[in-house]
């Protein structure tokens, strides 16, 4: 993977098995978050492929879930938290959505999972840098993904919900099998 003059990586061959739990650690812009756009489709590869279960990965690929690096959705924002948690089960469609009551029932759970049942209804922009991620969380399971991206997703929470993150992601990949790629410093 190169920008320009700058090659981040090559020859990377990353191969990620059901139930591993692969750490990424790295600087500040050492490429990190490039690989995980590249798996997720949203950036070019200079050269190669990126395949899931034996198919190429394309952006918006439902099999994937996504925990992006903590950026604060402004103050004002009307949408709800758990209309965010929402969007993993039907963020991929176009037209007006509509959540059954099997996907209305998945988001209640996500929710619950991260502790955020006292303030899902509340606009999103209102709410902490911590309550906003652990909504990104429930939105990243929510789709019951075949793999698990994780961009530095500790980020805002207190100690007590790193902890609490930290376990749901590891039961996730134990229970399920999920593999799990997980950026940090």
């Amino acid at each position: 993977m190169a920008f320009g003059p700058r090659t981040l990586w090559s020859d990377l061959d990353l191969d990620v098995h059901p139930g591993e739990f692969i750490t990424v650690l790295g600087a500040n812009g050492s490429g990190k978050t490039t690989l995980l756009k590249a798996i997720l489709g949203l950036q070019s590869m200079t050269a190669g492929s990126t395949s899931l279960l034996g198919r190429p990965v394309t952006r918006g690929d439902r099999r994937v879930g996504y925990i992006p690096q903590q950026r604060l959705i402004p103050p004002g924002t009307p949408m709800r938290g758990r209309d965010l948690v929402t969007l993993g089960v039907n963020g991929h469609r176009f037209g007006l959505p509509f959540t059954n009551s099997a996907g209305r029932a998945a988001v209640d759970s996500a929710i619950a999972q991260v502790e955020a049942e006292a303030f899902a209804d509340e606009p999103i922009g209102n709410l902490s840098g911590g309550e906003q991620q652990r909504l990104r969380v429930a939105q990243a399971l929510v789709s019951d993904p075949a793999l698990l991206l994780c961009d530095e997703p500790l980020i805002s929470l207190d100690l007590y919900h790193q902890h609490a993150v930290s376990e749901l992601l590891d039961k996730r990949r134990r229970v399920h099998g999920t593999p799990i790629l997980f950026i940090t410093h």
